[in-house]
C-alpha cells in the first residue's frame, strides 16, 4: 500500500513533492516506511535517535493513524527524520493512555530527502481497523505547515481554524486483509485486551 500526501490539512495542494508513505507486510506486523523531503525546519529533537520522544509532533515528522471507528480505539505512529518516533494508542479522541513505546526504527537524511523506516508489531494495533489517514508536519512558526493524506474539505475550513489531525470523521476506508490477504486476521493484542479490561473496572 502506497500513500502520497499531496494536500496541506485544508485541501490545497502541497507545494513540493508529496511525501510517501509506504505499508508493506513483514513478520508479525507491518512494516511503515516514509520518503519524504528534508526540509530541516525545526532542529533535530533534542532525544537519541531510535528512541521515544515526547512531544515529536512539534518536529518535523510524518505521521499514520490505524482506526476503529466504532471504539475510537486508534494507533498513532510519528516518525521523524532525525531517528525519533514516538508511537501513542488511544480511546476515545485524543484519548492517549499509553505512549512512549519502543519499535525499530532507522532513519536516513540524504541531501533535500529523507526516507526511513519503522516496524510495528501487530500487538501495537486495536482490533478491527477500518480507517486510516497519514499527515506530515515541517517549518517554524508562520511557516508551519500541515499536510494531510485525507484532509478537511475546503468549504468546511472555518476562517482562524486550527489543523486537528484528530478529526476521525475524516479518515478514510482501509482494510488490512488489502494487505495480508483474504485469510488473513489481525492476532489478538494482549496491549488492547489489558486496556479493555482495564476500562471495565
Amino acid at each position: 500500500m502506497e500513500f502520497r500526501i499531496a494536500s496541506t490539512w485544508d485541501s490545497f495542494p502541497v507545494a513540493h513533492e508529496p511525501v510517501v508513505v509506504t505499508l508493506k507486510p513483514s513478520e508479525g506486523g507491518l512494516r511503515m516506511q516514509v520518503d519524504a523531503p528534508f526540509f530541516d525546519d525545526p532542529s533535530a529533537p533534542p532525544g537519541e535517535p531510535g528512541k521515544p520522544f515526547d512531544g515529536l509532533w512539534e518536529f518535523e515528522v510524518v505521521e499514520a493513524f490505524f482506526l476503529n471507528d466504532t471504539t475510537q480505539q486508534y494507533l498513532e505512529v510519528e516518525l521523524c527524520p532525525h531517528g525519533q518516533h514516538l508511537l501513542l494508542l488511544l480511546s476515545g479522541r485524543r484519548n492517549a493512555w499509553k505512549q512512549g513505546l519502543n519499535v525499530k526504527y532507522e532513519a536516513s537524511i540524504k541531501g533535500d530527502k529523507w526516507s526511513g523506516e519503522a516496524f510495528l508489531p501487530w500487538n501495537m494495533f486495536p482490533p478491527g481497523i477500518n480507517k486510516f489517514n497519514a499527515y506530515a508536519i515541517h517549518g517554524s512558526e508562520e511557516k508551519r505547515t500541515y499536510e494531510a493524506l485525507f484532509p478537511l474539505p475546503k468549504d468546511e475550513a472555518e476562517v482562524q481554524q486550527k489543523p486537528d489531525f484528530h478529526r476521525l470523521e475524516y479518515f478514510n476506508d482501509f482494510n488490512l486483509k488489502t494487505l495480508m490477504g483474504d485469510g488473513w486476521n489481525l492476532p489478538k493484542s494482549d496491549l488492547w485486551t489489558s486496556a479493555v479490561n482495564n476500562n471495565a473496572d
